[in-house]
Parts: structure tokens; sequence; C-alpha cells
């Protein structure tokens, strides 16, 4: 399980674009989206990088 904490994630839209971003990365993973947490949760078998760098490339980079 992969977790991030995106501090830039603040609204529906934000969910979506990260939810999208990371179906582009492996659109078998297990997402988990905590919106007022600012957190992420990522079930998958690609690396946290992988995730990070696509995450970070759409503006919502992991702290």
């Amino acid at each position: 399980m992969i977790e991030f904490n995106v501090p830039t994630m603040s609204c529906g839209h934000c969910v979506r674009t990260i939810t999208e971003t990371v179906r582009t990365v492996d659109a078998q993973a297990r997402l988990d989206i905590d919106l007022a947490a600012h957190r992420v949760q990522i079930d998958s078998l690609h690396s946290a990088e992988e995730f990070a760098k696509a995450l970070a490339e759409k503006g919502y980079a992991p702290a």
C-alpha cells in the first residue's frame, strides 16, 4: 500500500484529477482518497515513485 499526503488537494476537481492520474499509471490500482485529511492511498504493483512523478506533473506533488 502506497500512501501520500497531498496538501494541494482541496476539492472534488482535485480528487477527480488525482483519480484519473493514478489510473493512467495503473488502471487496475485500488484507490482510497480522504479529501479532508489530504490523504491518497494506492494499492498497486507499480512503484510509489511512478505515482509521485505522475501526480507532481499534474500539480499534486505529494509532501
